[in-house]
């Protein structure tokens, strides 16, 4: 049978998790015929719940955002930074940061927004397949062949052809697996160690929605999300060198040890009480070689997936899925599916790692955090770390100019230690007979003082929380 033998759909989708489903509906919306398989039943369970200020702009592009919006997930403006005995904090208020046009997003169940998102490609066209895997897809000059299977062990295989294919199987990597195109992060070799907790306390107002970051002595740090009225997801993500350095025990124990060692986090959780199993994900830092080639792109974790402490994950799956969609429909209005065509979708995937990336690999080294906690952190220079932490990784230029000298200062703490250091998270014995950031955060400050970015004003002073 010819190659050029009559296509099944444009579009293959392999995975159906948020890059594929945004992906795929968007393309169907915008005329084209789709195929995705999804190897799981949705809603099936994945790590990962808070969200970022970006991906409001996906989700109107892909028409999804009223059906987000009447989800009721839990609101969150922005995230609280804290040292491991809570004597410090830091707000980040997605509200106060340069070029966030919706600061507001949400905290979500990842298997209720995945399942609301495959629901949504379902509703915009495109013919959806759960509990299908794609085993295998074969190129030619004329299009792309896919070995499909039911997860029915008894059915036997099917192929499926059409004139390109995403690639947003998650980590699974079906195409990187196949090109070798994985690049490991051994720099970013961290376990993740986590469970869902009842009757962890929240702040009040706006703040009651906020992710909590609590940094930790060995470099570590614990996450607090409240995914739902009743449920805050905790998390610890430790440095493969310092889970090595704890002693020997089952993945409980070792999560209620962790949080026993962390002052705050105790105290949040001395009423809380485990709902679920404790899980492990560990070595989930990678990236790609390439993104795209003739008549195939990566989206999502598939192509690449960065450490979890700054909730990136999502929000470069949903971007990724739709520039991948994007590319795509300008390749099929041209008659042109090779690499070149999609080079520009290859070269910003690349951009945005790397941009999110300087970020990760500073948050793991003492240096990057005494300047982040800093009592009295220059307001322009906060903010414009604020736009990165909502999900804009390429910024106009002038907040662009401030994310460099926030690193530049990066680099020269490490030298000359011009801020006193915040590395073990706990205040030194010297210290302890001064008034901390938080005791004096109750000392309201005149208005015009006030700054919404991170509880921080322009006299060193912490805002409210709400």
């Amino acid at each position: 049978m010819p190659a050029s033998w009559a296509f099944d759909c444009d579009v293959i989708v392999a995975g159906g998790g948020p890059a594929g489903s945004a992906a795929s509906a968007w393309l169907a919306r915008c005329g084209h015929s789709v195929k995705l398989f999804e190897r799981d039943s949705f809603p099936r369970f994945h790590i990962g719940e808070s969200l970022l200020a970006s991906v409001n702009d996906v989700f109107a592009a892909i028409g999804a955002d009223g059906l987000v919006r009447q989800a009721a997930f839990p609101q969150k403006w922005g995230a609280t930074f804290m040292l491991a005995d809570g004597s410090q904090e830091r707000y980040a208020d997605f509200g106060a940061a340069p070029s966030v046009k919706a600061p507001q997003t949400w905290q979500v169940p990842r298997s209720e927004l995945d399942d609301l998102l495959l629901r949504h490609a379902t509703s915009s066209g495109v013919d959806v397949h759960q509990r299908h895997r794609v085993h295998d897809v074969a190129f030619d000059p004329d299009g792309v062949t896919a070995s499909i299977q039911h997860e029915d062990a008894d059915r036997d295989r099917h192929t499926v052809r059409a004139r390109v294919i995403i690639d947003a199987s998650g980590r699974g990597a079906l195409l990187s697996r196949k090109f070798g195109l994985r690049i490991d992060e051994p720099r970013l070799a961290n376990i993740a160690v986590f469970s869902h907790y009842s009757g962890v306390p929240r702040p009040a107002g706006r703040r009651a929605g906020d992710i909590r970051i609590v940094s930790r002595a060995d470099l570590g740090w614990f996450w607090l999300i409240p995914i739902s009225e009743h449920l805050m997801s905790v998390g610890m993500v430790l440095p493969l060198a310092a889970f090595r350095a704890m002693p020997p025990a089952d993945h409980a124990t070792l999560l209620e040890r962790a949080i026993g060692e962390t002052p705050a986090v105790r105290t949040l959780l001395a009423t809380a009480e485990r709902e679920w199993p404790v899980r492990v994900e560990k070595d989930f830092s990678f990236a790609s070689r390439a993104y795209a080639g003739d008549r195939w792109l990566l989206a999502g974790d598939a192509g690449s997936f960065l450490d979890p402490v700054f909730s990136t994950g999502v929000a470069i799956a949903l971007e990724s899925g739709l520039e991948a969609a994007q590319a795509v429909s300008a390749g099929l209005r041209s008659g042109d599916l090779s690499a070149r065509q999609f080079s520009r979708f290859a070269r910003r995937q690349r951009q945005r790692y790397s941009s999110f990336r300087r970020f990760v690999l500073g948050f793991y080294t003492p240096e990057f955090r005494e300047l982040f906690f800093a009592e009295a952190p220059p307001v322009r220079m906060f903010r414009a770390l604020v736009t990165v932490f909502a999900g804009y990784w390429r910024p106009p230029p002038a907040t662009r100019c401030w994310v460099a000298s926030f690193f530049l200062l990066v680099r020269l703490q490490r030298w000359f230690t011009f801020v006193r250091s915040f590395a073990r998270g706990i205040r030194s014995p010297r210290d302890r007979h001064k008034p901390s950031a938080k005791s004096r955060s109750t000392m309201r400050p005149p208005p015009e003082q006030t700054l919404s970015v991170a509880g921080a004003v322009s006299d060193g002073r912490q805002g409210p929380r709400s």
